[in-house]
């Protein structure tokens, strides 16, 4: 009996251990199961991380490799830009900005902005030429600047005191340089005799004056007034002679205008000079041609206009060579030599049967 209530009392609490066990098997489970799910959980959640890093690195590589080539392309451009317009934006003369010369830039942005345009389209023609001059005779390339002052780069011009060609020699001094002026031939036109000569000249004046402004202002009164002046108050500073009056007025104005000129012209946009047409860079060929030779005639002959050839041969101010001239070298366009040799012989024939 009583083996009988033990059995019955151990089967009784066999259940209760039973279940014992399995709500503590349960938890264990559940536990475990919590766990590897949060481990799981982190697990992903680190590779979704990793994955945005590293696709945040593979764009931001991405961004540097497109920024890392595009530094190149504009570094490509501004080294082209540089070669096409090497001294755009490089002055190798001092540059002074005062009240003068602020006055000038604001006098040709406005009063005379209609000159001023034309003198920059034609300075794409004639400024390239007078500064590879300049440079190879170790002069300042902005030199050249004085020709948009002294002529607005026109070969045909000609000033009250006689003055002409694209440097304004005055006759004496022309002749003094090697320019040839007579009744039929004046090389103060030439621009590239005439270049030569200015060149020679203003080589001249720095040896004495030791300074560009000087030279630029001897250039306009003349090296004996400035010399008399320079003597007179003790002073070699072009701004000190301009304070103490010393100067005539058109000197005292001629450097700044020739400033102003020159930081327009290296930066028009700026200025508001925009659009301008930019004629093509002086280009021609040297051909030997017989006394007689019409410039108008031949101009029709090789099909360009006649004041273009009149212009590229200024220096022939009556349009033709005298019969009495033997021989004489002139400019055509660039690649007519061989019309222009055509032309000469049959003019020569006929010459001949008549």
């Amino acid at each position: 009996m009583r083996m009988s209530l033990v059995h019955i009392r151990e089967r009784n609490q066999f259940p209760a251990k039973f279940a014992g066990g399995i709500s503590a098997t349960f938890i264990f489970f559940l536990s475990s199961f919590l766990l590897m799910i949060l481990f799981f959980g982190s697990l992903s959640t680190y590779a979704e991380t990793h994955s945005d890093l590293k696709l945040a690195a593979t764009l931001q590589e991405k961004k540097d490799g497109q920024l890392q080539s595009l530094k190149e392309k504009l570094k490509g451009l501004s080294a082209r830009a540089s070669q096409n317009q090497p001294d755009s934006l490089i002055f190798d003369l001092p540059v002074t900005y005062n009240k003068k010369v602020s006055r000038w830039i604001s006098y040709y942005q406005t009063s005379g902005s209609k000159w001023f345009r034309s003198w920059l389209q034609r300075s794409h023609k004639f400024l390239p030429f007078i500064q590879k001059e300049l440079k190879n005779s170790g002069l300042p390339s902005d030199l050249a600047y004085m020709v948009m002052i002294e002529s607005g780069f026109s070969p045909n011009a000609t000033s009250n005191a006689d003055a002409a060609g694209p440097w304004q020699f005055i006759k004496p001094t022309g002749t003094r340089y090697g320019l040839e002026n007579n009744w039929w031939l004046d090389e103060r036109r030439d621009l590239k005799k005439s270049t030569g000569a200015a060149i020679r000249y203003l080589k001249d004046l720095y040896d004495e004056f030791g300074s560009w402004y000087l030279v630029a202002a001897s250039y306009n009164m003349g090296e004996n007034g400035l010399r008399r002046q320079i003597k007179k108050y003790g002073t070699k500073d072009y701004w000190t002679l301009i304070k103490l009056s010393a100067l005539p007025t058109e000197t005292q104005e001629y450097v700044p205008k020739i400033l102003a000129a020159m930081l327009i012209s290296k930066a028009p946009n700026l200025y508001g000079f925009r659009d301008i047409f930019k004629m093509d860079p002086l280009e021609y060929d040297v051909i030997q041609v017989n006394g007689g030779t019409d410039l108008d005639q031949l101009a029709d002959y090789i099909g360009v206009t006649r004041k273009s050839l009149k212009d590229l041969n200024a220096e022939l101010f009556l349009g033709y060579i005298p019969r009495e001239i033997g021989k004489h070298y002139i400019r055509v366009p660039k690649g007519s030599s061989r019309l222009v040799t055509d032309y000469t012989y049959k003019k020569n024939q006929r010459a001949s049967i008549q």
